[in-house]
């Protein structure tokens, strides 16, 4: 690439995190490759095999995900000939400002979530955020409370970074047969709701929704330990509730459905809420995290812990359907103004550019 140093070489390492941390470094690794930049993805093998790192033209290194002592000695090596790093996640960031301590190598951190901890590992999570701060040459924030976050911590360079929800590689179950999805769900004639976190804030607001008429259906996912626990409360309390196996079974469905509800205790930018809005489905969200600055006024918000408001905004929604055509309108725009994965990549290869180039 004219004006380039040719073949930079970034690692992208990746320590854990959510779906759309996983996500994100592919979408960063394809972009980049493209852009004649030389990747390496650095992962567990088990990432590698969801989101296929190696099949964007960047070369794969597994990392050890349990021994850290083994993540840094493996960095270590790899980094030998990189320009700059670029970890994502607070377990990420700590292994390579390990891994590259005494060298010349830009750290790049990128902060995704805020840390639920309480306690010692409060404590402990305060001072792994204060030492990666410090560390990095630069940190991103996916929103600008993480941004303040990191400056509190004291990086010394700390921006706003928005990470942008890559496109769908595959179709949706409720594209193409609307009809006949909504009746193997048994929702013909009743309004569906679909929903992925917050589940006891859910189960506690759809106990308003049992005497609707007609009554909706609320479909979330019911993965992880507690699913037991939320069937048997279901079953107890005589909820409208279906449980599906995985998020991505539920967001399969946002074709069809009338309403979505993003329920997280924190959350930079749910993916759900995400693609609801592009794909104009009314969203009620709690106002927690990067939602407020996300969805704007395309979305309705509640404060987290009322499942009374929730139950309330969602029999509103469902009882006014001037209100949800709005949302689809006001959701559609407010998607089309957020950053795409092109101007995402661009973003931060003009923050290695700085830093390589300051070298």
């Amino acid at each position: 690439m004219a004006g380039r140093a040719p073949q930079l070489h970034v690692v992208q390492l990746l320590g854990g995190g959510s779906a759309g941390t996983g996500a994100h470094v592919r979408s960063l690794a394809a972009g980049l490759d493209a852009r004649g930049v030389r990747v390496t993805v650095c992962a567990s093998q088990y990432a590698e095999r969801r989101y296929d790192f190696a099949g964007t033209g960047a070369r794969f290194i597994p990392l050890p995900v349990r021994a850290q002592a083994d993540a840094v000695r493996t960095l270590r090596a790899i980094c030998c000939d990189a320009d700059l790093v670029h970890a994502h996640g607070m377990r990420a960031g700590l292994v390579a400002a390990l891994a590259l301590r005494r060298r010349a190598v830009p750290l790049v951190v990128t902060w995704h979530a805020r840390p639920g901890d309480q306690g010692v590992r409060e404590r402990l999570r305060r001072l792994t955020e204060r030492w990666v701060a410090r560390a990095a040459s630069v940190v991103l924030g996916a929103t600008s409370d993480l941004v303040d976050r990191a400056r509190r911590r004291g990086a010394r360079d700390a921006r706003l970074s928005p990470v942008a929800l890559p496109a769908q590689r595959t179709g949706r179950s409720g594209e193409g047969e609307p009809h006949k999805v909504r009746a193997e769900l048994g929702v013909v004639d009743r309004p569906l709701l679909i929903a992925e976190q917050g589940h006891d804030l859910l189960l506690a607001a759809a106990r308003g929704w049992r005497g609707l008429d007609p009554q909706p259906l609320l479909v979330m996912a019911g993965e992880g330990p507690q699913r037991g626990a939320w069937q048997r409360r279901i079953e107890r309390e005589g909820l409208p509730v279906r449980l599906l196996e995985r998020a991505q079974d539920v967001r399969r469905l946002l074709p069809v459905a009338d309403v979505a509800l993003a329920a997280p205790r924190w959350e930079a930018r749910p993916q759900l809420a995400q693609e609801a809005l592009r794909g104009g489905v009314p969203l009620v969200a709690t106002a927690v995290g990067g939602v407020p600055e996300l969805v704007g006024d395309a979305a309705v918000l509640i404060p987290y812990g009322n499942p009374g408001a929730l139950a309330s905004a969602v029999r509103t929604l469902l009882e006014n359907p001037d209100h949800r055509a709005a949302l689809t309108l006001a959701g559609r725009a407010r998607a089309r103004s957020w950053p795409t994965e092109d101007t995402t990549v661009a973003q931060v290869l003009s923050v290695y550019d700085e830093l390589s180039g300051a070298r």
